[in-house]
């Protein structure tokens, strides 16, 4: 269903987000201050227009009503071992540096009663997740520190496998989880992180659905059967969120939602590595060669639209409980049309409008899903805790 998009549902769609902002569950901003400046905040202030360098500022964060946001502490997967470790420390030191530069409008959020209260006060809760299974280095005891240290979510793999999870984008090995993924996952339950299923396998996905008792999360996936990408969501994984009660953010990428683009970003992909660089650098040096290279291959663009197709979808086979948003904004080279950076929020909105979303079902979608998916996992975890002890399994003993 396409909607029509007018000035009228533009003005509606920001009085829907002034009281219920958007929960966005994924933005690469602490990695892209690691690339660019390595964590030199005066040269990359959030404060001052960032809009030639980021995604994301503190100006167009309000402009587009966000509300809270998980804050990815993501590292590549070619930092392995206490290297991963190291620098997934980093990333969250960085988030805390940024709390502190900017108190008036960011504040870090642990809880989802902490989510309410930044609402309530005008600002923007700040909470962190992990990307990548890697950043634990196959330690329970590091996947707690992390929860110590604010992170709430860990994304089970990045772009490949870790040695206990398969990831969507690389040769199975572990047949989705092994034992000792499982053992992740039930420590997650135990002390109140999320299970993001973003990157995995839709075997892995399965597995930890199975073995999951709090609801998972997908911080940054779309719908599969909109847009066939290993990376989005297969039709019986969103069927069984509603038994789960977990969340399905639907992200922005266009290689991920658009079918057109998905041969040009390969081909994007392989330019970039005839150049010496990594498929998602996003430097200066970088984005010089992506728009030298999309100035020479016109790009397939995604829309607003795009994106709403997807949530259309996914709204129908999950339910409307079981959706939300996850940008994926400084962690992506191209963003669609009408979504170029932070700002863009209200018109996916105005779009939703115009195809008829009621305002009780946007503000599941912006707010309250994301807000209810870790209360319930806080939940779990209180549940959990006075008969569970801290599992201190190794890879080793559980998967030989």
């Amino acid at each position: 269903m396409t909607g029509t998009t007018t000035v009228n549902h533009l003005s509606a769609a920001r009085a829907h987000l002034a009281e219920f902002p958007v929960v966005d569950g994924h933005n690469d901003l602490p990695w892209a201050l690691r690339e660019q400046v390595r964590y030199d905040l005066d040269r990359l202030d959030i404060a001052a227009d960032q809009s030639a360098h980021l995604h994301t500022d503190l100006a167009r964060l309000k402009s587009g009503c966000v509300g809270a946001q998980f804050w990815s502490v993501y590292v590549r997967t070619d930092l392995t071992g206490d290297s991963a470790v190291s620098a997934t420390l980093e990333q969250i030191d960085v988030v805390g540096q940024l709390l502190a530069r900017h108190p008036n409008d960011l504040v870090r959020a642990l809880t989802a009663d902490d989510m309410e209260a930044a609402r309530r006060a005008g600002r923007i809760a700040s909470l962190m997740g992990a990307e990548g299974g890697h950043s634990i280095n196959n330690s329970l005891a590091t996947l707690r520190a992390l929860h110590t240290l604010g992170v709430r979510y860990l994304t089970l793999t990045h772009n490949d496998n870790t040695p206990w999870a398969d990831s969507a984008t690389d040769t199975p090995a572990a047949g989705g989880l092994t034992a000792f993924g499982r053992e992740v996952v039930r420590e997650m339950n135990r002390i109140g992180m999320l299970v993001d299923l973003s990157h995995v396998a839709a075997t892995t996905m399965r597995d930890a659905l199975d073995t999951s008792e709090a609801p998972v999360l997908f911080s940054h996936s779309s719908s599969r059967a909109v847009c066939d990408h290993p990376r989005n969501i297969p039709d019986e994984i969103l069927a069984a969120l509603p038994a789960n009660g977990g969340v399905a953010m639907a992200t922005f990428v266009p290689k991920f939602i658009l079918p057109e683009a998905v041969a040009w970003t390969a081909r994007a992909d392989e330019n970039m590595r005839a150049h010496g660089l990594h498929h998602l650098d996003t430097t200066a040096e970088g984005m010089k060669v992506q728009r030298a290279f999309e100035a020479a291959n016109p790009r397939p663009m995604a829309t607003a639209a795009t994106v709403a197709d997807h949530l259309d979808h996914m709204r129908e086979v999950a339910g409307v409980d079981h959706i939300g948003i996850g940008g994926d904004y400084d962690g992506t080279a191209f963003t669609p049309s009408g979504l170029e950076d932070v700002s863009g929020y209200p018109n996916l909105i105005a779009e939703l409008i115009g195809r008829g979303w009621s305002s009780q079902d946007l503000a599941k979608l912006t707010w309250h899903n994301a807000v209810r998916v870790l209360r319930d996992a806080e939940s779990v975890a209180r549940d959990l805790q006075p008969r569970r002890a801290p599992s201190n399994a190794t890879l080793d003993q559980l998967d030989g």
